[in-house]
């Protein structure tokens, strides 16, 4: 049943999807929504949740305009449950608007396929994921991306390989200025802290337990299968396949790194791991098997809230 409905793209999915991401939303916020309510937290969270909506948006756009996946909705399907299966991935302001320039910057990234406009494309991506960096420093990391889509390109051209530092540096200087006139200050604005921990207790509980080794493990055994689906892809395509498993890699580095672990980080990893299983997903040839795999995907969010409402009460 859930195959039939997302195995194809249509408006109805969407509905679905963001209602999934709403009550995502609403769940993170149970406990904040009892204190007083003001207009501006209202606003603001509102906001939020259009960052979230267009996320979704920018990433449909990527995969079909890229051909990541076949003609179907399973990514933006599974984007959604990894929301609802960690909650608090929608708390942090900051990171929500550092993923979403991240993916804008990884849009420009998968453009350069096209072999037109390469220095706008490149400036474009190293402007995005640097501003990505000023709401989360270790989103900095993404700028490795766009250095490794020029090796798979096989681009020589010297100034190509200038223009994406030639993007970090605008975006400094724009924030020592903003910095200056706004905090008589030079460094206020930027967020340079590579602060890390290492400190994991944060997890110890049995809801994040099962919800980092669901994802962990599924994108685990879904990557196998997708790397051993490159070399069937079109050679046009495969540099585009290539950069997303290494987005997937960075994404749990920055996971790894993170200095508050509060569950917020994960968010990185969501779109690249959304791709990676629905790569696999499509390679599924038994229908009954290819259902209780999404259907596990679907109740484990569920089940995870129940037990939270129940260990809170």
């Amino acid at each position: 049943m859930i195959t039939s409905i997302f195995s194809k793209s249509k408006p109805v999915n969407f509905i679905i999807v963001f209602f999934i991401m709403f009550l995502a939303f609403i769940v993170a916020r149970i406990e904040l929504i009892k204190e007083t309510l003001s207009l501006f937290y209202i606003t603001k969270q509102l906001g939020l949740l259009f960052i979230c909506y267009f996320t979704i948006l920018l990433l449909n756009f990527i995969v079909s305009k890229n051909s990541l996946t076949k003609l179907n909705n399973y990514e933006i399907l599974l984007f959604s449950l990894f929301l609802l299966l960690i909650p608090s991935t929608t708390l942090n302001a900051n990171i929500l608007f550092a993923n979403f320039f991240m993916i804008l910057g990884l849009r420009r990234i998968m453009s350069l396929r096209s072999q037109r406009n390469e220095k706008g494309k490149l400036f474009d991506a190293a402007i995005w994921i640097s501003i990505a960096s000023l709401f989360y420093f270790w989103a900095i990391l993404f700028f490795l991306l766009i250095l490794l889509a020029l090796a798979f390109y096989a681009d020589n051209n010297i100034r190509h390989w200038i223009i994406p530092f030639v993007g970090v540096v605008t975006v400094i200087i724009i924030s020592m200025g903003v910095s200056v006139v706004c905090y008589n200050s030079f460094f206020e604005v930027l967020n340079i802290s590579p602060i890390s921990s290492y400190d994991f207790s944060s997890y110890n509980s049995i809801i994040y337990i099962v919800a980092i080794t669901t994802l962990l493990s599924f994108g685990a055994w879904s990557s196998v299968f997708y790397l051993q689906n490159i070399k069937k892809q079109k050679k046009a395509y495969r540099a585009s396949f290539k950069i997303i498993i290494l987005a997937g890699v960075i994404s749990f580095f920055i996971v790894f790194q993170a200095p508050d672990k509060n569950g917020s980080e994960f968010l990185f990893l969501f779109a690249p791991l959304s791709i990676i299983i629905t790569n696999y997903i499509e390679t599924i040839k038994e229908k009954w098997f290819k259902e209780i795999f999404l259907f596990v995907l679907v109740v484990l969010p569920l089940v995870l809230l129940v037990l939270q409402f129940f260990t809170k009460s």
